[in-house]
């Protein structure tokens, strides 16, 4: 089995990942739940905020000096509006937060703990960097969703073991382009938050 090195690179070190980023991007959320269209000039565009944030991070999973999954952070004041109104209207201080973005890998090399390691990455970067808390938000598909594989399963029990709770109250949602669709669409994200111990 192929050895997995795991890296984490932060602010403008991101630069030289950004394409390896998008096209990762592209190629999992292709998948369901996010049936995601996308290209890869808007995901380089919206990659480069990332780069922007001197406390961002990019944790790398590498086989043979070929990244094959990626995972994302940044201060959660750093991400986009979208993302910080759900706290400031439920009056939660944004300067506490970090947010992990997305969190990707080529369906070749699941199964073999690297989720763990990009979320143990995260955190360890997030403590490191005074940030009490973490969040992240998760699109909501409906059950009956036409699209929907027969064996999907949901993350939800994979992250509730890591120790955050789902926040049903904090809400937003994000504009994309589904695959086969020609307009986009609005979908509902709902955010999970982990505590400190």
């Amino acid at each position: 089995m192929d050895q997995i090195e795991i890296d984490t690179v932060s602010g403008d070190e991101i630069t030289p990942w950004l394409e390896d980023m998008a096209r990762l991007r592209l190629q999992v959320f292709h998948e369901f739940p996010y049936l995601y269209e996308g290209s890869f000039d808007y995901e380089a565009d919206y990659l480069r905020k990332y780069a922007r944030s001197k406390n961002s991070v990019f944790i790398l999973a590498r086989v043979n000096n070929q990244v094959v999954g990626a995972a994302t952070g940044l201060p959660l004041r750093d991400a986009d509006p979208e993302f910080q109104e759900p706290f400031t209207e439920h009056g939660l201080e944004v300067d506490q937060y970090f947010y992990f973005g997305e969190s990707v890998l080529d369906k070749n090399f699941r199964g073999r703990g690297i989720g763990h390691m990009f979320f143990d990455a995260r955190e360890a970067f997030a403590w490191q960097n005074k940030f009490r808390l973490t969040t992240f938000c998760a699109v909501e598909r409906p059950e009956s969703h036409p699209k929907r594989p027969s064996d999907y399963r949901p993350l939800d029990k994979f992250w509730e073991a890591r120790g955050y709770q789902k926040h049903p109250e904090l809400r937003t949602s994000y504009n994309w382009l589904d695959i086969g669709d020609t307009e986009e669409t609005a979908k509902p994200m709902v955010f999970w938050i982990k505590k400190p111990v």
